[in-house]
């Protein structure tokens, strides 16, 4: 099976951190870590990620959901929202970016781990590669 690597968005470093050894532990390549959704843009060409996890609220002129955004304006890659704001209104601004997961700060292993293999297997469905072609288009 190929290692799936994953880029993580997150401008905290202590939590960017404990992910990336959660992910290692899990058996994921870690395919790199921005702290802002400028560099998260710029190196998304370089590292070429299987899958993003990303803060929605980042330090910097563009949050996550605006990354995000760009994001998918030139690539196909699931996206997972990392947030401690669980409100109704940010899920909902956050949804314009069709993100196939949400994680809620603080989480627990066990969480992270069944998000990212949910993510993996929406990223297989019909809908989102359906999504890959409008933006291909």
């Amino acid at each position: 099976m190929k290692e799936m690597n994953i880029l993580i968005v997150e401008d905290e470093m202590i939590v960017a951190m404990m992910i990336k050894l959660k992910l290692l532990d899990m058996g994921y390549g870690f395919a790199g870590h921005a702290t802002t959704g400028e560099d998260a843009i710029k190196m998304i060409k370089e590292v070429k990620p299987d899958l993003i996890i990303m803060d929605i609220f980042l330090k910097g002129k563009m949050d996550g959901i605006d990354a995000a955004s760009e994001i998918l304006k030139s690539y196909v890659v699931p996206i997972i929202f990392l947030t401690g704001d669980s409100s109704k209104e940010t899920r909902t601004k956050a949804s314009i970016a069709n993100p196939v997961g949400y994680l809620q700060k603080p989480f627990m292993d066990e969480e992270l781990e069944y998000v990212i293999e949910s993510a993996f297997c929406k990223a297989k469905s019909p809908a989102f590669k359906q999504m890959a072609q409008d933006i291909s288009a």
